[in-house]
């Protein structure tokens, strides 16, 4: 059975237990067993019905079925039925605390107070007086705390209801906000590199184009070239993100350690010297090569736009427990203040797979990025 079908057949149960209490109530009374309700047994039977009946559809419709429920208890207090509608009373109230916004439930539970508890003192003191004044008004009295009680219950519940749910909707937007930052971060790594070296090689064929047209022509060939695999590195990184696993996991290949010779050419073919030494173990995670890749491909790419057509130097080695990516330019000083995209993106990459990373003016010049990432032996490279 489901939930929901279990609620509503437990409501059932207590409507009809309810019923029935309010039946046995009307057929003795409880010190010699005669009928406490002399009145005809239809009038019982449709009280007991309008007391208990609406606990069934509480869930439903928790307004309604609380004024025909309080209704119910006032008029069962009038007729000397019962005199006792804790239960009734506080399930109603309970509900609509947990299920009714604040204001219209506070306004209920105000005007459903007011009306049980001048009703019940009115049957216990007055219409059929059974109680002297004190106990007609403890009576009352308790009552009331008792369904004001069920109330707050349920007002409680509701609060941590809504706590839950601003809990859920706050994790659901940081995921899709982290999300978004990885999307982004990607797509920065793929395109930023490839577009910068496309940009310096267009230039490159336009200036050459009428006195050097062979050199135009290579200058268009890499950038064919640079384009093709930039679209490429592009679907291997849609397909890593929609499938939110590992690269080693997807079926399009992601670019790695064995990648960073072509990187080299390509940064070369845009007019930097590379000097390039790469002293990686033989195998590395999917991820820490992939993050290995991404910040030689970024400090490239920046010393292409920054360091003009100078030089640097590429060096990537490893030790025992760890991988180091360091790439060193000769180009002038950076300006401080704001960081990047690129810088943010590496930082927050090595961060990711638990590593250390530094950026910063070298000291004899130039412009300096390391990244240090804790690699696992036996991994996939």
């Amino acid at each position: 059975m489901s939930p929901r079908r279990t609620l509503i057949a437990l409501d059932a149960a207590a409507a009809a237990a309810v019923c029935a209490v309010y039946l046995v109530f009307a057929s003795f009374d409880g010190s010699d067993g005669t009928p406490a309700f002399t009145g005809p047994a239809w009038l019982a039977w449709l009280t007991a019905a309008a007391v208990g009946g609406p606990i069934a559809v509480r869930r439903r419709w928790p307004l309604t079925s609380t004024a025909v429920t309080l209704a119910g208890c006032v008029a069962a207090a009038l007729l000397d039925l019962t005199r006792e509608p804790f239960v009734p009373a506080a399930l109603v109230l309970y509900t609509v605390g947990a299920l009714t916004g604040f204001r219209r439930s506070a306004a209920a539970l105000i005007g459903a107070l007011t009306v049980l508890g001048a009703g019940l003192f009115t049957g216990l003191y007055i219409v059929t007086p059974s109680e002297n004044l004190a106990g007609a008004v403890g009576l009352t009295c308790m009552t009331l705390i008792v369904a004001g009680a069920g109330w707050v219950s349920g007002a409680a519940v509701r609060r941590r209801r809504e706590r839950d749910r601003r809990a859920r909707a706050s994790e659901q937007a940081r995921v899709v906000s982290e999300e978004r930052m990885r999307i982004a971060r990607e797509l920065h790594d793929v395109v930023s590199h490839s577009l910068s070296l496309i940009a310096i090689q267009a230039g490159v064929a336009n200036h050459v184009a009428d006195a050097q047209p062979d050199r135009a022509r290579e200058a268009l060939r890499s950038i064919e070239s640079t384009s093709r695999d930039a679209l490429a590195e592009m679907r291997g990184a849609l397909t890593v993100l929609r499938s939110n696993a590992e690269p080693a996991d997807t079926l399009g290949p992601t670019p790695g350690l064995d990648d960073l010779e072509a990187l080299f050419e390509r940064t070369r073919a845009a007019g930097v010297r590379v000097d390039a030494t790469v002293d990686a173990p033989a195998r590395v995670p999917a991820g820490v090569a992939l993050a290995v890749y991404r910040v030689t491909q970024e400090s490239l790419t920046n010393v292409v736009e920054h360091a003009g057509g100078g030089r640097c130097t590429v060096t990537v080695r490893h030790d025992r427990d760890t991988i180091t990516a360091e790439v060193v330019d000769d180009g002038p000083h950076r300006p401080g203040g704001d960081p990047g995209h690129g810088l943010i993106g590496m930082r927050e990459r090595v961060l990711m797979y638990g590593g250390t990373f530094t950026a910063g003016p070298s000291h004899g010049g130039g412009f300096t990025v390391k990244a240090v990432l804790p690699y696992a032996k036996g991994a996939s490279r």
